[in-house]
């Protein structure tokens, strides 16, 4: 644990060294209202006075520049921004990546967001498919990079099965996978084979070791359900819920974090968890009745996970194994929810987001932890030893 430091994020670190790569280049920016440094203060604004009358249009993703769309599949339209009298270009809407035209705009897409650390979060992937089209286009790409804020040493849980690729997941990467933006980047240009010039402009006082907490920034939620830094560091596990008829908290102040459904039962759960003996979190029981989304003003029996040691708390395993307690204890109660899940119309939504129906299986069988660590062991460990060639820090 690093006592409380100053990280200069690649946005900081751009606006002030102003790189020559960069000067009298048209340029375009990916940002959400994350996208801010220690003041609080845009990324368009700042690169705006960095760069005066370069910035040309902006790029928004899902959830919108403001995080103002609250669920998938709720598309934000093109807009404009008065400030600067710019565009601004959804790339979750009619489209998930740049059109030409937009880039015939611009000589550099920029891109600015803050990242979870978990596979299914969508920003990375709308980062593979910009830097597809800007390789098309002949467009010069820059990562303003920014802390993984669940910490960039600790991986967890299967690859990604290529059959399953999709807008949550489009690599075979595992849930969890102890990386920045920046270095996602370097990995996808590789692995794809894109003929990109690509920028990245590095942070400045980060250590993998580090959790956001540790990095002296402020926390601006990067999505409507991502309120604070305790909701990332759950959701590379509670995230699956989404593919269930358990509520993972939509509709509270505590999404991700708390969870639950009617036909619930605390004790049932916490009784066979305790025999598991997985560590660095504790179950505290929470009934909570959501205002939207799943089980809408229903009473929902639940409980809030509450992470007591960050080093030892494994998120992906935790919620696996507390639906394999489910699945056999609750079996005619619970459901997996069917289709469509980001623009999947067919495969099953918890296969997506899980990534392996093997696995889905696996905790319908109510297979324990120890067990289900078992089934991607080697390829976490094939994937650990192949970013070793991308990490920056």
């Amino acid at each position: 644990m690093y006592n409380i430091s100053r990280v200069t994020t690649g946005l900081e670190r751009f606006v002030k060294e102003r790189p020559l790569w960069a000067k009298g280049k048209r340029l375009g920016l990916l940002c959400h209202q994350a996208s801010v440094d220690t003041r609080f203060v845009h990324a368009k604004e700042l690169i705006n006075e960095a760069f005066p009358g370069a910035l040309k249009c902006l790029f928004s993703p899902q959830h919108g520049l403001y995080a103002e769309k609250q669920d998938n599949m709720i598309e934000s339209a093109d807009g404009w921004e008065p400030s600067l009298g710019i565009p601004i270009y959804s790339l979750y809407g009619e489209v998930r990546q740049p059109r030409p035209q937009q880039l015939s705009e611009i000589d550099v897409f920029i891109i600015d967001l803050q990242d979870v650390g978990c596979r299914v979060y969508t920003y990375i992937w709308t980062m593979l498919l910009s830097m597809r089209a800007c390789a098309k286009a002949g467009v010069e790409v820059c990562i303003l990079d920014r802390p993984n804020p669940i910490g960039g040493v600790k991986t967890e849980g299967n690859l990604l099965d290529s059959a399953y690729f999709s807008f949550v997941g489009m690599a075979s990467i595992p849930m969890r996978h102890g990386m920045t933006m920046g270095e996602l980047a370097l990995m996808f240009k590789k692995v794809e084979g894109l003929d990109l010039d690509l920028h990245i402009v590095k942070m400045d006082g980060w250590h993998r070791s580090m959790s956001f907490p540790d990095t002296g920034l402020p926390w601006v939620w990067p999505s409507p359900n991502m309120p604070t830094f305790d909701t990332a560091m759950v959701y590379p596990g509670q995230v699956v819920l989404e593919t269930t008829n358990l509520s993972e908290g939509r509709g509270t102040t505590r999404p991700f974090e708390v969870f639950g459904a009617p036909f619930l039962e605390h004790g049932i759960i916490n009784k066979h968890l305790e025999k598991y003996r997985l560590r660095g979190f504790v179950l505290r029981p929470q009934n909570f009745e959501p205002t939207f989304h799943k089980w809408q003003g229903k009473v929902c029996r639940g409980l809030q996970i509450h992470v007591t040691d960050r080093g030892l708390y494994q998120p992906y395993l935790t919620t696996l194994s507390i639906l394999s307690v489910i699945c056999k204890e609750f079996p005619d109660q619970f459901k997996w929810t069917s289709p469509p899940y980001e623009y999947e119309f067919e495969k099953l939504p918890a296969d997506l987001v899980i990534g392996n129906p093997r696995i889905r299986k696996a905790v319908e069988a109510g297979i324990p932890p120890f067990d289900l660590e078992r089934l991607w062991k080697e390829g976490l460990k094939s994937f650990e030893e192949s970013r070793r060639d991308f990490l920056l820090y």
